[in-house]
């Protein structure tokens, strides 16, 4: 298409309502003022559905990531230094129960955001003002940036402290909220794209959001967002609630401008570098280092599943075949402080991350990717639902989810849940060892197990897909009111991941969730005993 044709297809879609933000249109675009700033425009959530379509009929242009020089080549801490002054937060001096501040570009953070508050059903602007900003220790002198510089994202504040916030939305696609802890952790992802492949990931970018001013005395905010990629284009709408859990309910509508090998609907982002169950990297002083410890899925036929996270030698990528799940979430089950000793970054209060599907999404994956890492500074866990149709070019897919950010999943199994996952080198002890063999002990407590007798006749049930299942046992761990699994398996001659699976039942009737595990073992010249 021409750019004097693009220019008049924007003029039209503008006159029809459908706002066209300067990192749509480019550059020239911006010149003519497509949208002039100040200057109030109709807007609701199909006119935001009917842009992305529009745009994912066109090609995609990447927005410039040059930074201005003062900002270009800042590090983490003079960036860290640049604050917002709180008394140009928007809604700052209307009684409302909400509050929003905005974030400066800088460091890894370099495409711009556009920022519109809505009201009305009229969304206007937010002008970027260097003057919102306290530069601190950065070195950036006042009057220094451009006037039309943008934003990197924005936080909500809540009545119940206007100082520390309760959700962020800033670089791509990311955003993250806290529960009643007040403690960030995990993040979630508007969407993933080709995540865990041979090449590298696409990030999908927000590149505009709508903040509606919410009604005097509401609990409820709403903010729209604008997604754009390479390969995709999207329309958001957030509906959050904060409380003990932060709820989000969250509509996604998707137009792909390609076909898509990879989709990840509702993906969520953490960081696992060891645990009780993997010591691999634990060459810290603290006993454990992770934002969450596991994956739980609510399948469609109602089994609930526990697979604790590992940080792999290599890449592992693991899907989970479902039909209409009923949830699934990244979990930080082990809330002891003492299993962390942190009390910088409060490892024992990250919240866990809940996705509840509504309506009908068929059948696919829940996939779980985790990638090797050295450090705690960079998210190696990811989870998301892959459908099995394939997502291809000219088609709408939307979809709907509820995600509750807190200590502990809105929903609790019936049955008993896994409590703690342990592993090392198995064999009988004073005896000894013939052959390698990796123990694992698993506890499990709550639902039927405290009521058991001491002597009821609770049984393992494990399964592997290699090797040798031996010494098993399953007997009552009074310390957590529950029972404790022990099991060795003797690995095979073969290379890669073995899956194992595990449940007490009674009776023949399950008494907890499915335990999953992955566990690889060493190499033949390592399998010391």
């Amino acid at each position: 298409m021409e750019r004097r044709d693009l220019l008049k297809s924007a003029a039209a879609l503008s006159a029809a309502g459908w706002i066209a933000p300067a990192a749509f249109l480019g550059r020239a675009a911006q010149a003519a003022e497509v949208m002039p700033l100040g200057k109030p425009q109709p807007f609701d959530y199909a006119s935001l559905k009917g842009r992305a379509r529009f745009m994912a009929q066109h090609p995609y242009q990447a927005p410039s990531n040059a930074l201005p020089k003062p900002i270009a080549d800042l590090d983490w801490d003079r960036w860290q230094s640049i604050r917002f002054k709180d008394e140009h937060a928007l809604w700052k001096d209307q009684n409302l129960n909400f509050q929003a501040r905005f974030f400066h570009l800088g460091f890894t953070i370099r495409t711009p955001v556009h920022m519109y508050e809505v009201v009305d059903g009229q969304a206007t602007e937010i002008a970027y003002d260097s003057a919102m900003f306290d530069y601190g220790k950065s070195g950036v002198k006042d009057g220094a940036l451009p006037k039309n510089l943008g934003f990197a994202g924005f936080r909500l504040n809540y009545r119940d402290d206007f100082v520390r916030d309760v959700a962020a939305f800033q670089g791509a696609s990311y955003f993250r909220a806290v529960g009643a802890e007040k403690q960030y952790g995990q993040s979630a992802r508007g969407l993933a794209v080709d995540c865990g492949l041979d090449r590298p990931e696409e990030f999908p970018i927000f590149v505009a959001y709508y903040l509606e001013r919410p009604t005097r005395g509401a609990n409820t905010v709403t903010v729209y967002g604008l997604l754009d990629s390479a390969s995709v284009t999207g329309a958001y709408r957030f509906v959050m609630t904060p409380g003990e859990n932060f709820v989000m309910e969250i509509d996604a509508a998707l137009y792909p401008r390609k076909t898509i090998e990879r989709v990840g609907i509702a993906p969520l982002t953490s960081m696992y570098q060891f645990g009780e169950n993997d010591r691999r990297m634990a060459n810290d002083w603290r006993p454990e280092i992770h934002d969450t410890d596991g994956l739980q899925i609510w399948t469609g036929g109602g089994e609930w599943i526990w697979r604790p996270l590992v940080n792999p030698l290599a890449l592992h990528v693991n899907s989970f075949h479902d039909d209409n799940p009923r949830g699934f979430g990244l979990m930080q089950r082990d809330r002891n402080f003492d299993h962390y000793q942190d009390d910088g970054v409060f490892y024992d209060k990250r919240p866990c991350a809940w996705i509840e599907p509504k309506g009908d999404w068929g059948k696919g994956s829940i996939m779980l990717v985790e990638i090797p890492t050295a450090d705690e500074t960079f998210d190696n866990i990811v989870a998301f639902w892959h459908p099995d149709e394939a997502v291809v070019p000219g088609k709408e897919y939307l979809y709907a989810y509820r995600l509750s950010w807190g200590a502990a999943n809105p929903y609790h199994p019936p049955l008993a849940t896994t409590q703690a996952t342990r592993t090392g080198i198995g064999g009988v002890i004073g005896q000894p060892r013939r052959y390698f063999s990796w123990r694992f002990a698993i506890d499990f407590a709550g639902g039927p197990l405290a009521q058991l007798p001491r002597n009821a006749k609770v049984e393992p049930v494990i399964s592997a897909s290699r090797g040798r299942v031996e010494i098993t046992s399953a007997r009552p761990l009074d310390a957590i009111h529950g029972w404790r699994a022990m099991f060795d398996l003797v690995p095979d001659a073969g290379a890669g991941p073995i899956d194992l699976r595990l449940y007490l039942r009674l009776d023949g009737k399950p008494l907890t969730e499915t335990w999953l595990y992955q566990y690889t073992p060493p190499p033949l010249a390592e399998r010391r005993f």
